[in-house]
């Protein structure tokens, strides 16, 4: 259990361990390349990545690249997904406003 840093409660965070959030990654991305009834082969030559990146990309590799991931959603019609990565970055807002009460405005006068 953790203290949260807003509330006086205790709350239990239930994160994924990072290998399964890639891994459903790349379970979404598979599904997705599926839909669109293009085979691994197709979607790495239009994404211009090799055969085995592609399939390291599906099977949720921690290896592969941010850029491999961008080129796969952009032949996939999905890059737009990306921009929503840390879009509302509710806590860091928070935090920016707890920091931004009660500082100096400059100097004090005498």
């Amino acid at each position: 259990m953790t203290t949260s840093f807003f509330h006086a409660k205790t709350y239990t965070t239930r994160l994924l361990h990072p290998a399964k959030q890639l891994a459903l990654l790349g379970e979404r991305l598979r599904a997705a390349r599926l839909r669109r009834r293009m085979t691994q082969a197709a979607l790495a030559m239009r994404a211009d990545v090799s055969l085995p990146t592609l399939r390291k990309l599906e099977q949720g590799e921690a290896s592969t690249s941010v850029a491999t991931l961008l080129r796969a959603l952009q032949v996939l019609g999905l890059e737009k997904d990306l921009d929503l990565l840390a879009k509302d970055d509710e806590v860091g807002r928070r935090l920016q406003d707890i920091h931004q009460v009660g500082a100096s405005r400059g100097r004090a006068r005498k």
